[in-house]
Order: C-alpha cells, then sequence, then structure tokens
C-alpha cells in the first residue's frame, strides 16, 4: 500500500486526488488531510478514509473539526502552520499531493522534502517563488517531483525515455478562457461570473480566473522553467481552445512528441501517484473522430496581459516571480468581491511590480516578507 498525505484535501484537486483513492483502495492508503477552514467536508474525508492525522488552517477550526469526530479514535487533529509542517515531517507516509491554493504550500512541501518524501506537486506557488530552493534540495534529498498540473504532466510524459539535454523548446498549451479572441474593451465589462465560465475544465475559482487573465499560463511558464531545467524564453505558449493536446516538447532533432488526452485532472493525478506505472482509470477516453479537428493560436498579449507581466517577472527573477504571484492574489481576490474590474488586475499586478524592491536568490523568509510588500501594494489602492 502507498500511503499518501493531501495537502489541501477539500480543494479541486484535492477531492479529484480523492477520487482516485476511491477507485485504487487496494493500493492507495490515505495517512494524512489537511484544509483550510471546510470543516464540514473534511470531516466527510476522514469518515470515508479514516486518515491518521488531520491538518487544519487554524485553532478555531482545528478545535471544531476535534468536537466533530470526538467519536473516531486514532485520528490526530494539528492546527495551524506548525500543524502542517508537523503532518508535512510525519515519517508514515510515502508522497505528499500538494493540491493547496498558494504560498502556504512552500513550508510544508520544504519540510517534506527534508523528511524524503516524493511530491506530487499541483501548487504552483512552490515553484514560481522558490524554485532555487525547491529544486536544488529535491536532487540533494533524491526526491521525485511528480507534476500534476496537466500541462507539466504532459511535459513530463512526453520526456520519457528521452534526454532532458536534447530539449529545443517546451510548447505549453492553453485553452484560452472563457474570453478568448475578445479586446480590452470588451474585457473591461466582464463580472466574476463571466470568468468563471470556463470552456473546458473544472476548477477553482482563483484558479479560473487566472486561466481567462492567462496570469495561469504564465505561473505555469516560470514552473515549467524549474521543473525541467530550461529558460523561459524557450517555453512557447501556444492556445490550443480544444484542450487535447496537454503540452509537448520539440527535441533537437525536430521531433515534437505531446500528450493527448480528455480535460480531466484525475489523469494527471493519477499518473503522479503510480508513476511509473500506468493504472487503468474509470473515465472518459478520447475520441479523436468526434474531436474532428485541433487548432493553434498564438496568445494576444497586448490585450492578456498578464503573461507578458509573468514573463518580465521571470526574466528579472529574485522575489519579483513572488510579487507577481502574491499581487494577481490580492487583485483576483479583490475582483472576486467585486472591488475592481477584470482589466484592474492586471493594474494591481504592474503596481505591485513597479514599486517593490527585489531581493536576489531569496530565503524563504525573504520570500514571505516580498509577499506581504506585493499585497501592501495592491491593498493600498
Amino acid at each position: 500500500m502507498k500511503k499518501i498525505s493531501v495537502l489541501g484535501s477539500t480543494g479541486s484537486i484535492g477531492t479529484q486526488t480523492l477520487e482516485v483513492v476511491r477507485q485504487n483502495k487496494d493500493e492507495l492508503e490515505v495517512f494524512a488531510l489537511a484544509a483550510g477552514t471546510n470543516v464540514d467536508l473534511i470531516e466527510e474525508q476522514i469518515r470515508e478514509f479514516m486518515p491518521k492525522v488531520a491538518a487544519m488552517g487554524n485553532e478555531k477550526a482545528a478545535a471544531e473539526l476535534k468536537t466533530r469526530i470526538s467519536d473516531l479514535s486514532g485520528v490526530k487533529v494539528l492546527a495551524g502552520m506548525d500543524g502542517l509542517l508537523e503532518m508535512a515531517s510525519d515519517p508514515g507516509y510515502d508522497i505528499m499531493v500538494t493540491a493547496i491554493v498558494g504560498m502556504i504550500g512552500i513550508r510544508p512541501t520544504i519540510a517534506a522534502i527534508e523528511a524524503g518524501k516524493d511530491i506530487a506537486l499541483a501548487n504552483k506557488e512552490t515553484l514560481v517563488c522558490a524554485g532555487h530552493i525547491i529544486m536544488p534540495l529535491a536532487e540533494k534529498k533524491g526526491i521525485k517531483i511528480l507534476p500534476v498540473d496537466s500541462e507539466h504532466s504532459a511535459i513530463f510524459q512526453s520526456l520519457q525515455g528521452s534526454p532532458r539535454s536534447r530539449i529545443e523548446k517546451i510548447i505549453l498549451t492553453c485553452s484560452g478562457g472563457p474570453f478568448r479572441g475578445m479586446k480590452k474593451d470588451e474585457l473591461a465589462a466582464k463580472t466574476p461570473e463571466d470568468a468563471l465560465k470556463h470552456p473546458n475544465w473544472n476548477m477553482g475559482k482563483k484558479i479560473t480566473i487566472d486561466s481567462a487573465s492567462l496570469v495561469n499560463k504564465g505561473l505555469e511558464v516560470m514552473e515549467a522553467s524549474w521543473l525541467f531545467g530550461v529558460g523561459p524564453e524557450r517555453v512557447c505558449v501556444t492556445v490550443h481552445p480544444q484542450s487535447v493536446l496537454h503540452s509537448a516538447v520539440e527535441f533537437a532533432d525536430g521531433a515534437v512528441v505531446g500528450q493527448m488526452g480528455t480535460p480531466d485532472m484525475k489523469l494527471p493525478i493519477n499518473y503522479a501517484l503510480f508513476y511509473p506505472d500506468r493504472k487503468p482509470m474509470n473515465s472518459a477516453k478520447l475520441d479523436l473522430f468526434e474531436t474532428a479537428a485541433l487548432t493553434f493560436e498564438k496568445p494576444d498579449t497586448e490585450t492578456f496581459r498578464g503573461l507578458a507581466l509573468a514573463l518580465d517577472a521571470a526574466k528579472t527573477g529574485g522575489t519579483m516571480p513572488t510579487v507577481f504571484n502574491a499581487a494577481n492574489e490580492e487583485a483576483v481576490a479583490r475582483f472576486l468581491d467585486h472591488k475592481t474590474g477584470f482589466l484592474g488586475i492586471y493594474e494591481d499586478i504592474e503596481k505591485a511590480m513597479s514599486t517593490c524592491r527585489v531581493k536576489d536568490n531569496p530565503t524563504v523568509e525573504e520570500i514571505l516578507d516580498a509577499e506581504r510588500q506585493a499585497r501592501e501594494a495592491v491593498l493600498k489602492g
């Protein structure tokens, strides 16, 4: 039995991870679950999967959870960052799925790597902000970082059997989101409800907004650069509205190898948990006759400036990717609360990037300080 811990079990990736576990109960066992404040859902998950450890984002949520599961024995309830770090460092599991959204995932991921645990990585911020710490540490500890994002999983799968030194470029695909083809004057009137209507994928609110703004694709460029050891200038973003080719690699000999499939996050989750094996899945298979045509377009970075701003942040390096990411998180929260318009997301990011001081080769503490500064810059208005 492979024992897994799920950091962010009540979110989109976390719940889909547990669906994969349900289909493979004879091979996968849930050792630990962690959530923010959704006590209702994690209680259901605990009663179904009976983990040894459960962690909540704060003391209040942890206390409520303890009361609710007082009839169960053998479930240790932890709270806050200290609880997440204790959970991540526990020797009792094999692989941690980092399904949590935001920079809160950085420190538990480092703790898990330090403890010698493999990482099924779905938390972009871990590498965007701390790739210079994470990747050398993973190599030192001899652990595997297995990407769960559909695009990075596709790249990882496309590289099997080929030397990374022969990568010419990475072709990173994106659907274009719900606003594909629109211009600035059209985007100005778009509401959160409009932005949340993704044409292909069923994701959490924050990542769905990031898909609409192309910020998500900028974060993925930075993540791919760290994961596969190529400069961001060698990651080519391509709009592919059918979401069938999930990404590809072009090699030095001109061959392009990609991975295709239905837009189902359970596939990359399944692959990460069972790598290098491929376990059967109870899900729809790709029908190329039904798909009929695949199309590819250049992204409009003048209208969807999230990608261009991300590339600027990647080029600057240091704490600038952290500033970009944190400013976007704050801007998306403001947009979802109807406190700013869709184009205001870009304006908030630009404001933070132009005012925050850059620190080269930052420590975790300096990364967190840059996050604080970026959020303050956005909230100052």
